[in-house]
């Protein structure tokens, strides 16, 4: 994605920014790689209306274009739970241009306001729908090709299987299970080797 287009993304979403302190909600690699933007607290929540799924190709991070690896996006249909960072609303410029530069750089999402339940209640939270549209767009794949990709995939940022171990984890922390990621780790862990 051409740095003025990702610029004018981030800029449509902080103008529509609802008043207060704004909220990012995370469902993958964000929920435990923190040090990308600064934020004032981080909430377990849930997003109705969009379930997590591995439905969008890497070929950077988690994987080759010989071998590409598959990143979690949300897509319509049932809940999701994941982490909610509220940020300062004068450091909001500064979080979503880095947030920006991470999530948007090839443009396979689109970054959306939507409504995320806390424990004190609801909130507009920031979030990154997968683009169906998108070249990176893999779509619904049955599970034992997700994992097939997932086994084989490695990336700049390490082993696609450990990205889904990780999203697994941080939901145990969280206090909640994503059984059908618990399912796919199973297939991949039985995948053939490569």
């Amino acid at each position: 994605m051409a740095d003025a287009d990702r610029d004018a993304s981030r800029d449509a979403v902080l103008r529509a920014m609802p008043p207060g302190d704004p909220w990012v909600f995370a469902y993958g690699s964000l929920m435990w790689d923190r040090g990308v933007f600064a934020f004032e607290a981080a909430e377990s929540a849930l997003l109705h209306g969009y379930r997590r799924s591995f439905c969008v190709w890497t070929q950077e991070a988690r994987g080759t274009p010989q071998q590409p690896g598959l990143a979690l996006g949300l897509e319509a249909g049932g809940a999701c739970r994941g982490v909610a960072f509220r940020v300062a609303r004068g450091e909001a410029p500064r979080a979503f241009d880095r947030i920006w530069r991470r999530e948007m750089y090839t443009g396979c999402y689109r970054p959306r306001w939507l409504r995320a339940r806390l424990a004190a209640g609801d909130v507009a939270a920031v979030t990154f729908l997968a683009r169906r549209d998108h070249p990176q767009y893999a779509g619904r794949l049955r599970p034992e090709a997700a994992a097939y990709h997932i086994a084989r995939a490695r990336g700049e940022r390490g082993p696609c299987r450990e990205y889904l171990v990780r999203a697994l984890e941080h939901l145990a922390m969280l206090g909640t299970r994503d059984r059908g990621l618990e399912r796919l780790l199973e297939l991949v862990d039985r995948a053939p080797p490569a």
